[in-house]
C-alpha cells in the first residue's frame, strides 16, 4: 500500500507491534491524523492490549501528538468490544478526517479480520506491515532501527523476572530469541507470554523512563507494578 499523502490513524496500545506498525506508515510518508488507544474493562480482553494503556498518553506526547490522541473505554466483552471500537473509529473518523488505520497485527486472524470488517464499514484502508513476518527477524529488525521497549509483564517458563523494566536492546534480543527456542514459546509474545511498552522510538521526540517493581501474580507470572513513568529530553530533539 502507498502511504504517500495518507492520513493515518494509529491504533496504539503501548505495545511494540502497534507502536512500529505505526512508525513503518509515518515513515512511509503518511500523515498522522491521530492516534487512537482502547481500554478495556476486562482482563481477558480478545482484542485489545490491557497492560497500561494509560502510558500511551506519554507516548503520544513523546510523539508530538498529544492534542490528537484519546484513550477510549470499551467492555472488554468477546464480539461487543468490536462493535464499540466500530463506533469509536466513526467518531474519530469525523473529527480527524484519516482514510487509513495501522495495526500491529502479527498473526491474530480474529483481530485483524474484525479491524478489517469495520474498515470496510466505515470506508477505510487497513495498514498492517507486520502481517506474518518472520518473528526472530521481526524481533532483531525493530530494535536495530531505535526501538526499544520494556518487558511488563511475562506468562510464560523461560523468561524470568529479571528481564522486567531493561530496555530491550540488541543483545537481550538474542537472550529472548535464545530462551524462546529452548523453551518452546512465541519469540515475539503472540500467544501472549509478554507484554511491552515502548519507552523510545525514532519518532519520539523524548524518551520514557519508567521505574518499577516485578510482582509475582503466578507460577510464572509476573509482572511490572509501576511507580513512577516521566518524559526526558533526548539528545538532537527540540521540544
Amino acid at each position: 500500500m502507498a502511504l504517500q499523502g495518507r492520513r493515518v490513524c494509529g491504533l496504539i496500545s503501548g505495545g511494540k507491534d502497534s507502536n512500529y506498525a505505526f512508525y513503518k506508515a509515518l515513515r512511509e510518508g503518511a500523515t498522522p491524523a491521530c492516534i487512537l488507544s482502547i481500554r478495556p474493562k476486562a482482563s481477558d480482553s480478545w482484542m485489545f492490549h490491557v497492560p497500561l494503556v494509560d502510558l500511551t498518553r506519554l507516548q503520544a506526547k513523546a510523539m508530538g501528538l498529544e492534542d490528537r490522541h484519546i484513550i477510549a473505554e470499551v467492555s472488554g466483552v468477546k464480539e461487543k468490544e468490536v462493535d464499540e471500537l466500530e463506533e469509536i473509529l466513526r467518531e474519530a473518523r469525523e473529527k480527524w478526517g484519516f482514510d487509513t488505520i495501522s495495526v500491529g497485527a502479527l498473526a491474530s486472524r480474529y483481530q485483524k479480520e474484525r479491524i478489517e470488517r469495520i474498515a470496510e464499514r466505515i470506508d477505510v484502508d487497513v495498514y498492517a506491515p507486520l502481517w506474518m513476518v518472520d518473528q526472530e527477524e521481526y524481533m532483531r529488525e525493530i530494535v536495530r532501527e531505535g526501538l526499544r521497549f520494556i518487558l511488563v509483564k511475562i506468562s510464560v517458563m523461560g523468561l524470568e523476572p529479571d528481564l522486567l523494566g531493561k530496555p530491550i536492546d540488541e543483545e537481550l534480543v538474542e537472550v529472548i530469541l535464545d530462551r524462546a527456542r529452548k523453551y518452546g514459546f512465541n519469540p515475539a509474545f503472540e500467544g501472549g507470554e509478554a507484554e511491552t511498552l515502548v519507552v523510545d522510538a525514532p519518532h519520539y521526540k523524548m524518551r520514557i523512563e519508567v521505574r518499577g517493581k516485578p510482582v509475582r501474580k503466578g507460577p510464572f507470572e509476573w509482572e511490572l507494578v509501576v511507580e513512577e513513568a516521566r518524559l526526558t529530553p533526548k539528545p538532537g530533539f527540540i521540544v
